[in-house]
């Protein structure tokens, strides 16, 4: 990859630096750390300049960072928080900015301690949270390719579930399925949630088995080259009920408002309130609690958050899921997640499996 591309990254995240007056901003999440420079090591540091850009590391990422660190220098160091200190004085920084959504309390107070006032640390959060929130055409080629992975594992479990097989057996098969196709890893548990459990939104798979007339969630996502998909589809066992068909529709009808909703400039909280209005319109607002979506990429949950308290505007390239659901206690539950782009159009839907009612 060009260093162009993390050059054109640190300029753009440079910008909270002038804004909040700073001569440097120090990462310790691993995500930003990946953003920023493309390590994808366990530990390290790195420290924005106006100017230059410095990735700090032990003895255990020496040979990986030459091979993977880009447009950075690379600093060694045996303990981080020495590192981290000489290298800040070295470089005669006075106000330095820091994730405070990724900083440890503990590692904070003994960076304070250390510097003793010389000098000044700033917690960053809002600024921080936002530097991912738009997607470049790199970060897209990789999202894509997850989801491609993910949607395929789905396909795959749909031509073997069937009424008898356990929650867990789906999300086993599912799981191996996406890393024999080119998962590296899962960025959560895969969701299986059948019959009544699926009014939990967040149901772990486990040992119940499928029957006939049972709604199944399947919330499911992978990771390819640090990115993730994730997306949520509800089948049944056998044919619905009226009830279960009207439920569905109603989801589904919610799902696709919120994305026509979609353009820049609108308020976030539009989005979330389509979905919900048109839940509570067909008398099911109590049953919808969550928001309707978040943004994805380095993390299974960044910004933008699509909720009601999010009056933030929509911007070009901005990437989240609208998974609006419905879930009543001791009856079931239904819920339909995809993955959309912000263009100058509207919504770009980038996963592509249907969203009608599927029988096992």
């Amino acid at each position: 990859m060009k260093n162009l591309l993390w050059e054109n990254r640190q300029r753009i995240s440079r910008k909270v630096l002038e804004s909040n007056h700073l001569d440097g901003i120090l990462f310790i999440g691993l995500e930003n750390i990946r953003y920023l420079c493309g390590f994808t090591g366990s530990d390290g540091a790195l420290l924005l300049t106006p100017e230059e850009s410095f990735f700090l590391t032990d003895s255990r990422y020496w040979t990986q960072s030459e091979e993977e660190v880009r447009s950075s220098h690379i600093l060694r160091y045996k303990k981080k928080l020495d590192g981290i200190v000489s290298t800040l004085r070295e470089l005669k920084l006075k106000r330095v900015g820091f994730d405070s959504l990724a900083f440890p309390f503990a590692f904070y107070q003994s960076l304070q301690e250390r510097l003793a006032g010389q000098i000044e640390l700033v917690p960053l959060e809002k600024e921080i949270k936002s530097l991912r929130a738009i997607k470049d055409e790199q970060e897209m080629l990789l999202i894509r390719r997850a989801i491609d992975i993910a949607s395929k594992s789905f396909e795959h479990i749909l031509s073997i579930a069937k009424e008898g097989i356990s929650e867990r057996e789906i999300a086993i098969e599912m799981e191996f399925f996406m890393k024999k196709g080119g998962s590296e890893a899962m960025g959560f548990d895969i969701i299986v949630a059948s019959g009544k459990r699926s009014a939990h939104p967040h149901g772990r798979a486990g040992l119940k088995k499928i029957e006939r007339g049972d709604f199944v969630l399947i919330d499911f996502g992978s990771t390819f080259e640090g990115y993730h998909s994730d997306q949520t589809r509800t089948v049944i066992c056998g044919e619905p009920s009226p009830d279960q068909k009207k439920v569905y529709e109603i989801v589904r009808e919610a799902h696709d408002q919120a994305i026509q909703k979609i353009r820049p400039g609108l308020s976030i909280q539009e989005v979330d309130q389509a979905a919900r209005d048109y839940i509570q319109d067909h008398g099911y607002a109590e049953y919808f609690g969550h928001g309707t979506g978040h943004g994805i990429g380095l993390a299974v949950h960044e910004e933008p958050v699509i909720n009601k308290e999010n009056g933030e505007p929509l911007q070009e390239g901005m990437v989240f899921t609208i998974e609006p659901g419905i879930y009543i206690p001791e009856w079931g539950g239904v819920r339909i997640e995809d993955m959309v782009r912000v263009t100058s159009q509207g919504a770009e839907v980038l996963t592509y499996l249907p969203t009608d009612l599927r029988i096992i």
